[in-house]
C-alpha cells in the first residue's frame, strides 16, 4: 500500500500535516501520484493540479477540512467529486454538513499533534521578558488570520468582530490587558486593537518554537471562529496547558468542556479547563494520532 499527499506548498499548516505523515510513515508514502495505490488529496482546493488521469485510475479519498455554507463553491466540489471514492472529515460539523451533498462514504479523524512542538514551558516570567510583556499584564491570544486578501475586510468566518466585543469587555475588567497576535493577514483587528487603544504585541510569521512559548505565557486564547476546521489551536492549547475557550465550532466540542464553549450571549461565563482538554487532546499525539487515519488508507487499500 501506497499513498501519495498533495501538499499545498503554501507554507501553512497543511503543509505540516504532510511533512509530519512523511516523516513518520515513509514506508507507507509515495512522493509519485502514479507510483500510489490511494491518493489522499489533503488540500482539495489544489485538487485541480493533480493529473485527472491518475485520478481516474486511483483510489482517492479527500479531505474537507470545513463547509461554509456562504463560500463554498458546489460546482467546484461537484467537479471534484467525480474523481472522489472516499471523504475524510476532521470534526462531526464537517460531517453533517458533508452528508447533505454526498452519499459517498466519510471517514472521520481528527489531525494528529505534535509532542514536541506543542509542550508546557517552565520559567514563563524569563519568557515574558524575552517577548517584552511585564509579568503583571492579562494576556489573550490569538494566532490565527482574521483579515481577507484586501487587507481591509474582516475574514467573518473567523470571527474577528466577535474577538474584538470580547476583548472590549475583558478591557474593562482587566485593566492590565494586553493582546498578543501572532500569524499573517491580522490588518482588521490590529487597526481595531489601535483605535480601541487596546495595548497588544503582534508577532508575524514566527517559528513554531516561538509560537509554543507564546502560547505558554498566555492567561487565554480565545477561538472566536463561525466557522472552523480545526482550528488546531484547539489542541495545541491543550497540550501546551494555555486557557482556552471556544465558539462550538470544528472540533471544539470534541476536545473542550462544555463550559469552555461559548456564544455571543454568554462569553463572560465561559471557563477554560485545562486538565479536560488535555486528556482528550492526548489520543492525538503522534505517533498514536495516526493510527486512525493508517486503519483508514488500510481499509480503502482492501475496498
Amino acid at each position: 500500500m501506497k499513498i501519495f499527499l498533495n501538499s499545498p506548498n503554501e507554507n501553512w499548516i497543511v503543509d505540516r500535516f504532510v511533512e509530519e505523515w512523511n516523516d513518520y510513515n515513509t514506508a507507507i508514502t509515495s512522493k509519485s501520484i502514479r507510483a500510489s495505490d490511494i491518493v489522499w488529496i489533503i488540500s482539495p482546493w489544489t485538487w485541480s493540479k493533480l493529473s485527472k488521469n491518475q485520478l481516474k485510475k486511483k483510489k482517492v479519498l479527500v479531505t474537507i477540512h470545513h463547509i461554509d455554507e456562504k463560500k463554498f463553491d458546489i460546482e467546484d466540489f461537484k467537479n471534484l467529486d467525480q474523481y472522489v471514492n472516499f471523504y475524510h472529515v476532521i470534526s462531526k460539523l464537517t460531517e453533517s454538513k458533508l452528508k447533505k451533498i454526498t452519499d459517498k462514504k466519510i471517514y472521520y479523524s481528527p489531525f494528529w499533534v505534535s509532542p514536541k512542538k506543542w509542550f508546557p514551558l517552565q520559567n514563563k516570567k524569563i519568557i515574558r521578558k524575552k517577548y517584552n510583556v511585564a509579568n503583571d499584564e492579562y494576556l489573550i491570544g490569538s494566532f490565527q488570520r482574521d483579515t481577507e486578501m484586501d487587507l481591509i475586510s474582516p475574514k467573518l468566518e473567523k470571527g474577528p468582530d466577535n474577538l474584538l466585543e470580547i476583548l472590549l469587555e475583558y478591557k474593562s475588567s482587566k485593566k492590565n490587558l494586553r493582546v498578543i497576535l501572532a500569524g499573517n493577514r491580522r490588518d482588521y483587528i490590529v487597526n481595531k486593537l489601535i483605535e480601541h487603544k487596546i495595548k497588544y504585541s503582534y508577532f508575524n510569521m514566527i517559528s513554531l518554537k516561538e509560537l509554543n512559548e507564546l502560547y505558554n505565557i498566555l492567561n487565554l486564547y480565545i477561538v472566536s471562529s463561525r466557522v472552523e476546521g480545526g482550528p488546531q489551536a484547539i489542541v495545541e492549547c491543550a497540550l501546551t496547558k494555555t486557557p482556552l475557550i471556544s465558539t462550538n465550532v470544528g472540533i471544539a466540542s470534541e476536545i473542550l468542556h462544555p463550559d469552555s464553549i461559548f456564544d455571543m450571549n454568554n462569553f463572560t461565563s465561559a471557563l477554560p479547563n485545562i486538565d479536560h482538554a488535555y486528556n482528550k487532546a492526548k489520543k492525538f499525539i503522534i505517533p498514536k494520532g495516526f493510527e486512525t487515519f493508517i486503519k483508514t488508507m488500510e481499509e480503502i487499500h482492501e475496498s
